[in-house]
């Protein structure tokens, strides 16, 4: 009979950690699918594992070949794969019991062509969010597409996912010999989908090896590596220029983000400076100077030092960052035309003639607002909270803040405690007539800088509402 699923599992030295992954898909509730593992010339006892559940599970099949690469891996799986859906994993990472049900079943609900769901990232054998996936699996959407929702860009993984197969064979989607083969297709899924399903759930767990032989991933500052990567990120910016053009900014900075890391890594490290600053300039030639332009200022900085070959420098500046974990200052300079720069190493220094904009911070600052407590007083409330600028250490200057329930506003009287903290009342009665439910704004201005925020709960982490049950004072209601 033909199964529901079919699950692709390339194999290429992971003797330390198949076991694990093929249990996990044993484990799975989802029970009517089919294991295609392909040894692609594993030189440990991989083989014998993948024997070994072949032998006990008739959903497990065993194919190989010649080592080519996990992309003519999984190639040569799909080629065997008989079910409407498709997934992948990768022999060193597990999979969550329920994951395959929950993605399985969102696409037979919505008949989207791909679901996607969360990712831990697995290292010393402890599940942690993973920095790569965790912004974009924060709630479910059904019935989406990158187009709608670009945070997709980030889902550049195979791994996380169940595809129609009939859309996969009918978009001709395969995988190239390079070492970066998923982040292309992936790229090319969820551009080409009529729909995506996006789950919260968390559907697979990403492992960094601490045993065995280091993953493709864990050499990522070898220079055949980053030029690898460089040509994935290539293949995916050619197909965006033709087909979504309007994703290629957030595509670049997200190698911005991610992808450049290494380069900087490999530059800090003991390799050859020529051939990896070369090939670093390569990759910036490809990024669009929007991108360039809008990465943060710390980041423009490592880019600059990298474009002059100030490797010294740039070491300097990737300490500094490291160090600076409670985060990294924002100044204001010039009085009659103030603007706002990265406190960072050789801002001051002459010598390097680094230009200001370089520096240009002012678009980084951020308004936070938080209501600390909420007090009756059997007549009004009283409001206790902060308001700061974000990486600014002065506080602000002016300060108003208001209520609204969407129709109306109603200016607060406060009194300024310390450079931050405030104190406000609100008088029931002025809310007579609105709500039921409002919401507390401030507005600042620092230097000519404006800033404006809506409060969040300075306990709970959500945006913080007064929310009033009736009209009478008995019906007021402490904010929820």
């Amino acid at each position: 009979m033909i199964p529901l699923l079919s699950i692709v599992v390339p194999i290429y030295n992971v003797e330390p950690y198949l076991a694990e992954c093929l249990k996990s898909l044993a484990a799975q509730t989802l029970e009517d699918f089919e294991v295609i593992m392909v040894d692609d010339g594993s030189a440990d006892g991989s083989r014998r594992l993948a024997e070994d559940f072949a032998a006990r599970d008739s959903r497990f099949a065993l194919l190989d070949q010649p080592h080519q690469g996990p992309g003519p891996a999984r190639n040569l799986g799909l080629r065997h794969a008989r079910a409407p859906f498709l997934a992948f994993a990768d022999g060193d990472d597990v999979v969550p019991p329920s994951a395959y049900e929950l993605l399985v079943s969102s696409l037979r609900e919505t008949g989207s062509d791909l679901a996607c769901g969360g990712v831990l990232r697995i290292e010393d054998g402890e599940p942690g969010p993973s920095s790569l996936h965790e912004k974009v699996f924060r709630r479910q959407v059904l019935c989406t597409h990158i187009m709608d929702r670009r945070s997709l860009v980030r889902d550049r993984t195979v791994w996380n996912k169940v595809y129609r197969a009939d859309f996969w064979r009918r978009r001709g989607l395969t995988f190239a010999a390079g070492i970066y083969e998923d982040v292309p297709v992936a790229m090319r899924a969820h551009v080409l989908a009529t729909s995506v399903d996006v789950l919260d759930d968390v559907v697979y767990h990403w492992r960094r090896r601490d045993s065995g032989e280091v993953s493709i991933t864990q050499r990522r500052t070898e220079l055949s590596n980053l030029a690898e990567r460089l040509a994935a990120i290539r293949s995916v910016r050619a197909f965006l220029d033709d087909t979504a053009p309007e994703l290629t900014d957030a595509f670049d900075s997200l190698v911005l983000e991610k992808d450049i890391l290494f380069l900087f890594q490999a530059l800090e490290g003991g390799l050859d400076a020529g051939p990896v600053l070369d090939l670093a300039r390569q990759w910036l030639a490809e990024l669009s100077p929007s991108a360039l332009d809008a990465a943060p200022s710390l980041r423009r900085l490592e880019l600059h030092l990298v474009r002059r070959g100030l490797i010294k420098e740039l070491r300097r500046v990737r300490n500094f960052r490291r160090a600076a974990t409670e985060g990294t200052r924002i100044v204001p300079r010039g009085w009659r035309e103030t603007k706002w720069y990265g406190d960072y190493p050789y801002f001051r220094n002459r010598r390097l003639a680094i230009p200001r904009e370089v520096y240009d911070a002012q678009a980084e600052i951020k308004l936070l607002a938080t209501v600390e407590t909420c007090e009756w007083t059997g007549r009004e409330f009283v409001l206790r909270g902060q308001v700061a600028l974000h990486r600014v250490k002065r506080g602000p200057d002016r300060l108003n803040l208001w209520l609204t329930d969407g129709r109306r506003k109603v200016p607060l009287e406060l009194k300024r405690a310390g450079s931050h903290g405030f104190v406000a009342t609100v008088d029931p009665r002025r809310l007579e007539g609105g709500g039921p439910t409002w919401r507390l704004h401030a507005r600042t201005e620092t230097r000519g800088l404006v800033l404006k925020a809506v409060f969040r709960d300075a306990e709970k982490k959500r945006t913080w509402r007064l929310s009033v049950a009736g009209w009478s004072r008995r019906g007021m209601d402490i904010p929820q």
